[in-house]
């Protein structure tokens, strides 16, 4: 409730019956209660006990009358109105510190050693059943943590894209000493500056044919020398995908080494009876991990067994 206090309210001062964090609590609550709709969330609050209104932040203003609870109108007409980003970064906050005090309780201070890196993964995805007045989808980005909490999270605009949201999504949170990865699409030269020279962040970033160069450079590179690392297959997406990994440490002319890994995919249609396929695609992507750390070999000496679970 304190983190919702902290939020701007839309409406005016006059008229307003119920506090910005009394609505929003309530809101929350119906929706871990299983509300799916806005009149199921009010039809949740309408039936709530006064104490359950009193824990939520409801008042009395008149002594003589119980606690009420907001209709459907209000509760549309508040969430219609209030700042969206905003909402998503008080809970995010709010999530974060709650993590760390339950992570601390049953695992303890961190070890002395060298420390576990915490990954965090920034993808786009459009809302089911989520649509704006002109027809088209709500498309949201998404800062998630390795253990499961959304850090941030964002609308990209109708007629912008994830790219140019990116630095607005990250530019409220401390990612110092992470590791940040994300996917083809975001893979570009003012992030990687964003996130090593402002953030202090490591990242992963996939190079795929959308930069030509560059993927034709890396694809140039002796993977053949390059051992194998790892190796899994597993059904995924209706295929029976084979993924192969390998990765080598290479030095740039004026450049901080950077490490890559070579992630080659294949995939196959999947029958679970016959396993049998006419076709096959193949998808390498490379990662370039900036900040190796001191101790990785030189470029394509055998890195043995990968630490890259421990890392990221």
């Amino acid at each position: 409730m304190d983190r919702f206090r902290r939020l701007p309210d839309p409406r005016r001062r006059k008229g307003r019956r119920h506090p910005l964090a009394f609505v929003l609590t309530l809101t929350a609550c119906a929706v871990l209660a299983g509300a799916k709709s806005l009149t199921a969330i009010a039809e949740w609050a309408a039936d709530a006990p006064d104490q359950v209104l009193s824990w939520c932040g409801g008042s009395l203003r008149d002594p003589d009358r119980p606690l009420s609870a907001p209709s459907e109108a209000t509760v549309r007409r508040l969430l219609q109105r209030v700042d969206g980003d905003a909402l998503d970064v008080a809970i995010g906050a709010w999530l974060a510190v709650r993590s760390a005090a339950l992570r601390t309780a049953h695992l303890g201070e961190p070890s002395q050693g060298r420390p576990a890196r915490i990954a965090v993964a920034v993808d786009g995805k459009s809302l089911r059943g989520a649509v704006r007045p002109n027809g088209r989808p709500v498309h949201l980005i998404s800062a998630l943590r390795g253990d499961g909490v959304v850090l941030a999270q964002r609308e990209v605009a109708a007629r912008s894209n994830e790219i140019t949201a990116f630095r607005p999504l990250l530019a409220p949170l401390d990612p110092a000493n992470t590791v940040v990865t994300f996917d083809a699409l975001l893979t570009q030269t003012d992030h990687a500056t964003f996130l090593v020279e402002e953030k202090q962040a490591h990242y992963i970033a996939v190079v795929k044919a959308n930069h030509p160069t560059l993927h034709a450079l890396l694809k140039g590179l002796p993977w053949r020398d390059v051992p194998l690392m790892d190796k899994t297959r597993k059904t995924a997406h209706g295929r029976d995908e084979i993924r192969r990994l390998k990765a080598a440490t290479v030095s740039c002319p004026s450049r901080t080494p950077l490490r890559l890994c070579r992630s080659s995919a294949v995939g196959e249609p999947y029958a679970p009876e016959t396993c049998r396929s006419n076709a096959s695609t193949r998808s390498p992507a490379w990662l370039r991990i900036r900040q190796p750390p001191p101790t990785w070999p030189n470029a394509f000496e055998d890195t043995g067994a990968s630490r890259i679970g421990s890392t990221m």
